[in-house]
């Protein structure tokens, strides 16, 4: 195990996290609207996903058999729905008479579960990231390092986790967001249905038996 390699699985799982995406996008929504709280339960759900999906990624950089293409299609089936329904939501909430967030989460930890778990980005972008910082180490990588990289994995979503809670419970941020929380809501709306196309039409191909071999 080299220094090179454990650098490696850690910085590759400090910017997964911190790559924007559909979760980055409801986190700011949730931290802002609701505070540091939710948005650190909405994380602490997230981070099943990023540990599930991480994991798959590092078990096929090391060479071992790769899940099939068709469990992937069908979760990014399910990820397209999902996100369509948080953008049509989003696209038609209005302001509350009382001043309260918009875009409101009861469960703030299960909705963060759901996300990290069916997250659109989650195996591409964990394969990609974790592939490129750990390419120099390939010729180390076996069954016996996973472990020990898993558990580095573990501090580097820790580490971007408490940087995002940072960040999304800052008070200019929240400011910044309760203003312009309308026009947010509204265009994050118009983001995640834009994931959800993309998501579908990535997933469709290979579930109607488009897609080339």
């Amino acid at each position: 195990m080299t220094g090179s390699m454990l650098f490696g699985a850690f910085m590759a799982a400090l910017l997964y996290v911190l790559i924007p995406g559909p979760a980055f996008l409801a986190l700011l929504g949730i931290g802002a609207g609701q505070g540091r709280k939710a948005g650190a339960l909405f994380l602490g759900g997230h981070l099943a996903g990023d540990l599930v999906w991480s994991t798959l990624a590092l078990v096929a950089i090391v060479g071992a058999k790769t899940i099939g293409t068709m469990v992937f299609d069908v979760l990014g089936l399910f990820c397209g729905f999902y996100l369509a329904w948080i953008g049509w939501s989003a696209l038609r909430a209005k302001k509350r008479v009382d001043g309260s967030a918009m875009m409101a989460v009861e469960r703030p930890l299960r909705r963060g579960l759901v996300f990290g778990l069916t997250n659109p980005k989650g195996y591409p972008v964990a394969l990609a990231t974790f592939t490129a910082l750990l390419a120099s180490s390939s010729n180390a990588l076996d069954f016996q390092a996973l472990p020990t990289l898993l558990g580095v994995s573990l501090l580097g979503f820790l580490v971007a986790d408490v940087v995002l809670v940072t960040i999304i419970g800052a008070g200019l941020v929240r400011r910044f967001y309760r203003r312009h929380e309308l026009a947010i809501v509204r265009m994050s709306g118009l983001l995640f249905m834009g994931f959800a196309v993309q998501a579908v039409w990535h997933a469709a191909p290979g579930l109607l038996g488009w897609r080339k071999a």
